[in-house]
């Protein structure tokens, strides 16, 4: 994927939580939902992030319904971001992996954007968790509590660490 940094000249870094803009007049789904909230960017503008990467026709407005670790990896990227692996649940059965609950209650960075890959019934599900707040899809791009969110008890496939690529 070609880098695009120079491409985004709005800033949108705030110390702040940036809620998601979903300005494309449709539904969209949790990749590019978890990306608006890390960058503050648009949805439409990650999502021609993402079919780039994917190397779509410019003209293609195919709605981007799932994504790979490395699409999102690589969006992040486009937009100055880095997607560092914290913990990987994979090689356990289901039942095992620890739900977003039990994570909560252990230590880690409060300040810093975790995408979780989570188990939502049978398909897999990005959610951004910071601090005590999550955003999703479910929340509509809007940062509520974990423990008033939907996904409490839902089981832990993937953590990554979300930071900015001071490499630029």
């Amino acid at each position: 994927m070609p880098n695009l940094r120079g491409a985004f000249t709005e800033a949108r870094t705030t110390s702040s939580l940036n809620e998601v803009r979903n300005d494309t007049g449709r539904v969209a789904f949790c990749g590019p939902y978890v990306l608006s909230a890390v960058t503050g960017y648009s949805i439409s503008k990650i999502e021609d992030v993402i079919r780039e990467g994917r190397q779509l026709p410019k003209s293609s407005r195919t709605i981007v319904k799932g994504t790979y670790t490395e699409e999102v990896a690589s969006a992040l990227a486009a937009f100055g971001f880095r997607m560092l692996p914290v913990a990987s649940f994979m090689h356990l059965e289901r039942k095992q992996r620890p739900t977003l609950w039990t994570w909560m209650q252990k230590p880690r960075n409060a300040w810093a954007h975790y995408i979780l890959a989570i188990h939502k019934g049978k398909e897999g599900h990005w959610i951004l968790v910071k601090g005590v707040k999550m955003c999703d899809t479910f929340t509509e791009g809007r940062w509520t509590f974990v423990c008033d969110g939907p996904h409490r008890g839902c089981r832990i496939m993937e953590i990554f660490e979300v930071k900015r690529d001071l490499d630029v």
